[in-house]
């Protein structure tokens, strides 16, 4: 499949395992799809941080926030579905 790679940022900060958690799923997911993942420290800026402390780990592909972890942490599976979505739609 020659499709152009996902967008993916992923918002958190140094020390947050669930972010840690999160990085290593996409750098197994970046194995079957083609992504490009940037990590943004939410606490490099201080208008990030107010908005994600409390959500982060979050998740944005190709520039919409798909992923905030307000009720839990995305899933590999949840990932691997939205990805694989967005692979078929074009």
């Amino acid at each position: 499949m020659n499709r152009k790679p996902f967008h993916i940022v992923l918002y958190g900060r140094p020390g947050c395992h669930l972010c840690d958690q999160v990085e290593a799923v996409l750098q197994v997911l970046g194995e079957e799809f083609p992504l490009e993942l940037r990590l943004v420290n939410i606490e490099q800026d201080p208008a990030l941080h107010e908005r994600y402390l409390f959500v982060i780990p979050v998740v944005e592909i190709d520039g919409e926030e798909v992923f905030p972890s307000v009720t839990h942490v995305v899933t590999m599976e949840e990932l691997w579905n939205e990805l694989d979505r967005r692979s078929r739609q074009g």
